[in-house]
């Protein structure tokens, strides 16, 4: 059915919402599965049981075409529920399940948009019967008469791809991943072996330490330790836990990071893999248990290895875990949005109130505690519902898994995913402003970034490429990095293309490592030579960019030739209501946001200098910061021009820092960001350094400085 009636929209919101989790299920379980390289009995009643909630719900809201796809899938679980599945079946029915998912969601978004759907899906049909005579035991003949009638159904171009992708899977399906490397590779796998056969190995006691400004150094002790693993087994690390603990960071920035190390390797090429690691400053063998180990103690677990006592087994207390069941309701995000607009005028109200009486000064006891009493409601109510706003990031990362599988599917890659800090909360808003951008940067980690397997193993590294997701709390920010263990960056290479299509702005030999790595976000930068449907199109990191600032947020790069690439994102975890700095430039008053405030302070006029363009910059700690004046941005001919009058607010945007003139700090406090009116779009109002506006306790506005724009264009 192609239209179908949207007027009861109560009944329509649960059947999108049902539909919508119900897939996401089905995602993960297969996902899931494909990683354990079998699908349990469980498995396949949870599949079927979804495709026949599906299957029946659509069919009660006329979406008939829905209905028949699903079933036709309950049909399938249903022989593989009584027959099982040979191993030698099961790639190919992941292709067609998880195809069918796409298309699935992508018909539930058209009933979402109000879109037209499609009345068949002869395509996937005929796919799916193909198969179901396949696992019966049918006829060849059969099969392909199948297969064929795709062809001559005159489809799309996607359609034959999918048949290509099948044609492929059954000509290589057979084949293990060692079979398709070359001789060289064997060897390889043949020198894995005898290590790991090993009797005896020994054992180092590495202290690691990382630079200072690393930031989340427990992430980037993750990565050390996945890289040592290469070379030999970490059996144990201090602190234990690196992922989704907030304190392990702390630690490892106090106390640098330990870990037992068990391998044939000597210490230079220790030495040498634990460098390679961005941000590593230093490392130590220490004097610990230089024993040799046999590989029984290997297997054990890790804090056991040293003692050679058996490990425990784990105890789960049932009624613990009863005690931790959420009773958890689906609520509609225009009416949180509607919530958190009241509360922002509450907000704003408040203001107002205490700001009146505050200016009249008829304070007294009984209004001071009444006062006291609800600002303390206000900001519990506040917290309450930011909080109910913010969700999980886990599913946004889910997502991730899917692509990764597809491109490595696409590009031949074979690639392990993981993920950090799936429990890491953030607002709903922005989660949604995040998604495209960290699918571009995982897609560009598989495309751009890991090598084939061949070119892998030529330079002795894992012929499976590692991406890593994380997530983590700093401070009142998230930071989420995309990582990769592939070729990394080629500043000089990079150079050169900037050069070429003439994105350079200054002499290329005034341009520092981080600078020339920042110029692939540059508008119709690539350094792909070969356009793919991965990229290669000239358009990319720079949206990349646009989007993560329109949540408030800002991007840095780290990278190494031959290591691999980080990139780091720092966006805040709401953008309605946030902390801000109130400054008076001349006699208007502006707002700066405290997460971009790095400190505040005052100099002479001796401390002031000029580069060679006669550009004011200020020397802080050795370091010379860019000097912008505040009243030259926004034209307030009124502002303090004796640099000994004003204050200057050092500021930074991801790793772009300058300092800001202005005439005085008033004072920091909660603001209610509201957005700039669109009639003033065609004023260019945001390329002028304002990112909105706020409502302040007097009931005048108050504009919001944009200090990544800010940064970028002066």
């Amino acid at each position: 059915m192609s239209n179908y009636d949207s007027g009861n929209d109560s009944i329509l919101e649960m059947y999108i919402f049902e539909s919508e989790t119900l897939l996401d299920q089905l995602e993960e379980i297969l996902l899931q599965s494909e990683d354990n390289a079998e699908l349990t009995p469980d498995d396949i009643n949870e599949i079927f049981r979804i495709m026949h909630t599906i299957k029946g719900s659509s069919a009660m809201m006329e979406f008939d075409m829905l209905a028949h796809s699903s079933h036709k899938l309950e049909d399938l679980f249903f022989v593989i529920r009584e027959n099982g599945i040979k191993p030698e079946d099961f790639g190919d029915l992941m292709d067609l399940v998880l195809n069918f998912s796409t298309f699935l969601k992508g018909e539930v978004e058209k009933i979402k948009n109000n879109e037209t759907l499609l009345d068949e899906n002869e395509e996937l049909i005929v796919e799916t019967d193909a198969f179901l005579n396949r696992i019966k035991g049918l006829s060849q003949e059969t099969n392909l008469k199948a297969q064929g009638e795709i062809i001559n159904d005159g489809s799309d171009d996607d359609a034959l791809e999918t048949l290509d992708a099948a044609v492929e899977d059954d000509l290589f399906g057979d084949m293990s991943f060692e079979e398709l490397l070359n001789d060289d590779s064997a060897d390889v796998e043949d020198q894995d072996d005898d290590f790991l056969t090993s009797e005896k190995i020994n054992v180092y006691c590495i202290h690691t330490r990382f630079n200072e400004d690393s930031q989340m150094e427990n992430i980037r002790a993750f990565m050390l330790v996945n890289k040592l693993e290469s070379i030999g087994k970490v059996t144990k690390t201090i602190p234990e836990q690196l992922n989704n603990n907030p304190e392990a960071a702390g630690i490892i920035l106090k106390n640098g990071f330990l870990c037992h190390l068990e391998t044939k390797a000597d210490k230079e090429t220790i030495e040498n893999v634990a460098l390679g690691i961005l941000s590593v400053k230093s490392i130590e063998f220490l004097d610990c248990a230089q024993e040799e180990v046999t590989t029984t103690e290997i297997d054990m677990k890790p804090e056991m290895a040293a003692t050679g006592k058996k490990a425990p087994e784990k105890v789960v207390d049932a009624n613990k875990q009863k005690n931790n069941v959420q009773n958890l309701i689906s609520v509609d995000l225009n009416k949180l949005d509607t919530l958190m607009n009241l509360i922002g005028e509450i907000v704003i109200t408040e203001s107002m109130v205490f700001g009146s009486v505050g200016m009249e000064g008829k304070r007294d006891e009984s209004f001071e505690k009444a006062s006291t009493q609800l600002q303390k409601l206000t900001d519990e109510l506040q917290d309450i519902v930011m909080s109910i706003r913010m969700i999980p990031i886990a599913g946004t990362f889910k997502k991730m898994q899917r692509i990764v599988r597809d491109v490595g599917k696409k590009l031949k890659k074979e690639v392990e995913f993981i993920t950090m800090g799936e429990s890491t909360e953030v607002d709903k808003t922005i989660i949604d402003g995040i998604a495209d951008p960290l699918m571009h940067l995982v897609r560009n980690a598989m495309d751009h970034g890991l090598e084939s397997a061949a070119e892998r193993i030529a330079v002795g590294k894992n012929p499976v490429g590692k991406v890593i997701l994380s997530a983590q709390n700093v401070g009142g920010d998230i930071i989420i990095s995309v990582s990769d263990d592939g070729k990394g960056l080629d500043p000089v290479g990079i150079l050169e293309k900037a050069k070429e299509k003439k994105l350079l702005v200054k002499p290329e030999e005034e341009y520092s490592e981080k600078e020339i790595l920042n110029l692939i976000m540059a508008p119709g930068f690539s350094t792909k030579e070969t356009v793919t449907e991965f990229s290669g199109r000239g358009v990319g990191m720079d949206v990349v960019k646009k989007n993560i600032e329109k949540v408030g947020g800002s991007i840095s790069i780290e990278s190494e030739k031959g290591s691999g690439t980080n990139i780091f994102l720092k966006i805040p975890l709401t953008l309605s209501i946030i902390s801000g700095m109130e400054v008076l430039v001349g006699e208007d008053i502006y707002e700066i946001p405290i997460s971009n405030i790095r400190e505040t302070f005052k100099i002479t006029s001796n401390q002031l200098i000029k580069d060679p363009d006669n550009n004011e910059m200020v020397m802080i700690r050795g370091v010379c910061y860019p000097l912008i004046r505040l009243h030259d941005i926004f034209e307030d001919k009124k502002c303090e021009t004796h640099i000994e009058d004003g204050i200057l607010m050092l500021v930074d945007s991801g790793d772009t820092f300058a300092c800001l003139f202005m005439d005085d700090l008033i004072k920091k406090h909660q603001i209610v960001v509201k957005p700039i009116p669109k009639y003033l779009n065609h004023y260019s109002i945001k390329n002028s350094g304002i990112a909105g506006c706020t409502i302040l306790g007097n009931g005048s506005i108050s504009l919001i400085v944009d200090i990544p724009a800010i940064l970028d264009h002066y």
